[in-house]
């Protein structure tokens, strides 16, 4: 039987596409480190991943995989929020994933909000570089994470379709709301 998987699965083929030794990218939303981990093992010694997060435990539960993988000089960590991350990144990118929602096994009441995840996914379009891709996996099963789903599927249709791809992948027939994926690529000029 195909197993098809899910948004983080799809997520993560698209994103893999786009990392190679030398790569930079961004994780927007670092969590519990794993898209962190294995995008800095992707990028090799001479590529770099920025990771964003607003809880302090999120940076250093990914600080310890990192340590644990031998991985931790290519990544640089920030203690704040997605919506700020031009002012931390200044180089163009080859790839962005966020992974919206709370910190597993953390405070479900901190989680990622439709302002500030528009202003973050907005940035994320300016620093990617042409060819590049930006993934959003999208949690709608609450009421925070249904709002999040409406802003960013009408952010995602409005996008100039002479600059950026825009794509949603979801399952057509499961009504329980699972989490869905926004691909985005900007067109190389």
């Amino acid at each position: 039987m195909a197993d098809f998987g899910g948004a983080r699965k799809w997520a993560r083929k698209i994103i893999e596409e786009n990392l190679f030794p030398g790569a930079k990218a961004i994780d927007a939303t670092m969590g519990n480190g794993y898209d962190t981990v294995w995008m800095a093992e992707a990028v090799g010694e001479t590529g770099r991943v920025y990771a964003f997060d607003v809880q302090a435990l999120a940076l250093e539960r990914t600080r310890e995989k990192l340590m644990e993988t031998g991985l931790d000089t290519r990544a640089e960590l920030f203690l704040m929020g997605h919506e700020n991350m031009a002012l931390a990144v200044k180089c163009e990118i080859d790839a962005i994933v966020f992974n919206l929602g709370w910190l597993p096994g953390a405070d479900k009441e901190k989680r990622t909000k439709p302002d500030t995840t528009l202003s973050a996914v907005n940035q994320a379009l300016e620093l990617l570089k042409p060819g590049g891709v930006l993934t959003i996996c999208v949690y709608p099963g609450h009421d925070e994470g249904k709002r999040e789903k409406e802003t960013l599927v009408s952010w995602a249709e409005a996008l100039d379709d002479g600059v950026f791809d825009a794509v949603i992948f979801r399952y057509a027939n499961i009504k329980k709301l699972p989490p869905l994926l926004i691909a985005v690529t900007k067109r190389a000029k």
